[in-house]
């Protein structure tokens, strides 16, 4: 395999402060890659470490086969695009397009045809001769990538280019990014908090907490198998329910903390009376009749039902309260009570100091 951008054991200080701590990540040529995770993780750090804007502290980063670890930002062939689109005011969209190429030396006539080229693929064949002050903010942002492109880099770097755009537009744009990525064939990595933007438009996403990767893979793989509860919280929306619970004797069931001391079957064994954390994603807790039989369900108290239209949310009142998604018009609800069933593959336990998966344990 081709690996388009390497990272090897990089680590980032300022003075006493470890900000990134022996990151390793390949990125194959034309991937889209998310790094991903809560504010101060070291996403924002590890992709300005790759653009060059900040110098590592030990590791090699390479870019198409080049060690780039000590080369300054404007010979390691990247595009960045920023979450403030960086634009020049004075310029046009065209000014703005050509003028990387006019700066390489490129003609003004084989300038304006190449801005062409790259406005038809981002929708800004109309607005070439708008300024920046004149655009919507969608339509900044596709200058940005636009100015990006033009260039035909070795890859891409974009740093929470969707945050300043309302939740609408963020929905459209994340897709438009993927298509023109998917059209380009180009290499990409995405920084976002979000992990509802990570999850949609990466092949693969890394997830980060303190500097470290604590998980990367496909993006459905960290959904079905977390390393820890720490990417089970962060990975899945809405987020996934966690109860302390109590191996029983048979080491298949684990009773849960909760009004009545239920008990969910789970696949595999674990040994009797061993206390974890159990992990319930409220998607896989599937509404069921109050009167309907079978095992591995909940009967919980409610304390407030949430209706989109699409799905109803159902919160219990219970200590911690379980959030349970109903795709259907809570057929489970009845007399002030929610039950709800559950598969026992879909039941994750997790070592209650470390928060590592058991499943991954052994």
């Amino acid at each position: 395999m081709t690996y388009q951008i390497e990272i090897e054991g990089v680590d980032k200080h300022y003075g006493a402060y470890h900000a990134l701590r022996d990151v390793d990540v390949r990125i194959p040529t034309g991937q889209f890659v998310a790094l991903v995770g809560p504010s101060g993780c070291g996403k924002s750090t590890l992709l300005r470490t790759i653009a060059g804007l900040e110098t590592i502290s030990e590791g090699r980063i390479r870019i198409a086969g080049r060690d780039v670890s000590s080369v300054p930002p404007r010979e390691r062939d990247i595009a960045m695009v920023f979450q403030s689109y960086a634009l020049y005011p004075h310029m046009t969209v065209a000014g703005n397009l050509m003028y990387s190429l006019r700066l390489k030396g490129m003609s003004r006539a084989q300038a304006r045809a190449r801005a062409e080229e790259i406005a038809a693929i981002t929708g800004l064949s109309d607005l070439m001769h708008r300024y920046p002050r004149e655009l919507s903010g969608g339509q900044r942002q596709r200058v940005a990538m636009g100015r990006a492109i033009v260039r035909s880099p070795a890859a891409f770097l974009f740093d929470e280019p969707l945050s300043n755009l309302d939740a609408a537009l963020r929905v459209h744009m994340r897709s438009e990014i993927r298509k023109l990525h998917n059209r380009i064939g180009a290499t990409s990595v995405y920084v976002t908090h979000d992990q509802i933007e990570a999850m949609t438009m990466a092949d693969h996403v890394v997830v980060m907490r303190a500097g470290r990767i604590e998980q990367q893979g496909a993006p459905l793989e960290l959904y079905d198998r977390p390393v820890n509860r720490f990417v089970a919280g962060f990975i899945g929306s809405p987020a996934m329910n966690f109860v302390e619970g109590l191996v029983t004797e048979d080491g298949r069931h684990v009773r849960l903390a909760l009004p009545g001391e239920p008990a969910l079957a789970f696949t595999g064994r674990r040994p009797p009376g061993e206390v974890v954390v159990v992990g319930l994603r409220p998607e896989h807790l599937t509404p069921v009749g109050g009167d309907q039989a079978g095992g591995n369900r909940l009967e919980l108290p409610v304390a407030l039902v949430e209706r989109t239209g699409s799905a109803s949310y159902v919160v219990s009142d219970t200590e911690p309260s379980i959030l349970i998604a109903a795709t259907e018009r809570l057929a489970g609800l009845r007399d002030g009570m929610f039950a709800v069933a559950i598969d026992p593959a879909c039941v994750h336990l997790f070592h209650s100091d470390t928060g590592l998966a058991l499943d991954r344990m052994g």
